[in-house]
């Protein structure tokens, strides 16, 4: 299966495609020479722009998108510093239903209302015990189930703080726990940066997986 990861920024998505076994080529506008030291498949651009210019080699090429637009906009801490940042959520819709091929577009919660009908992931959800990390998925042309949510039970350290033994981290801004974070989600590559934009890649190895289940019911029916 081959899989075109759009804003791949460090490759946490990345990861975990290719840990289901995904053959994956990452689009980002900025360098990522920490992406490569993952995958060697990389190309700088304009996520849009890449997808729009190259629809034809795209649908011959790849069978799955997954796109993860930059959150900043739909941020609470951005909006709270009243910066500024585009909307990208829409124009990329917009290209990856040209394509034909099926999607799945990540973002924030936040962005819930621009999703169609997303799914929400949670690090409980996978055995995590000190990062909730909620994100939201749109698909299309495929369907994605809602896995069960365990309740939380631990408290989520205020940002700022260093968090202690049984405190939830939210890793974004300028947080404390790189290293816990890292080693949870496995991604020793990655540097602060990269964790406060990425997911953890056992939620698209979970989303892989769903899609090669769905793709072989699809084929059996």
């Amino acid at each position: 299966m081959k899989l075109l990861d759009l804003y791949c920024c460090q490759g946490g998505a990345t990861a975990g495609y290719q840990a289901a076994g995904f053959d994956v080529t990452g689009v980002d506008i900025d360098p990522q020479p920490r992406y490569l030291e993952i995958n060697k498949a990389f190309q700088q651009a304009d996520a849009v722009a890449f997808v729009l210019d190259r629809l034809d080699w795209i649908r011959e090429t790849f069978d799955f998108i997954h796109a993860s637009p930059p959150c900043q906009f739909d941020s609470d801490c951005q909006r709270i510093r009243d910066n500024e940042h585009p909307d990208l959520i829409e124009p990329t819709r917009e290209a990856l239903e040209l394509t034909g091929l099926p999607y799945v577009i990540e973002n924030v919660s936040g962005a819930q209302a621009k999703l169609k009908d997303p799914v929400e992931l949670c690090g409980l959800m996978f055995g995590m015990t000190r990062t909730y990390r909620h994100r939201y998925f749109e698909t299309g042309g495929w369907t994605l189930p809602q896995p069960h949510h365990p309740r939380h039970e631990m408290r989520q350290v205020k940002l700022g703080r260093r968090a202690q033994d049984g405190e939830v981290i939210q890793a974004v801004g300028n947080f404390s726990g790189v290293g816990i974070v890292r080693a949870e989600w496995d991604v020793p590559w990655m540097n602060r940066d990269g964790i406060r934009e990425a997911i953890p890649p056992a939620y698209s190895r979970h989303i892989a997986e769903q899609f090669l289940a769905w793709r072989a019911r699809e084929a059996a029916a």
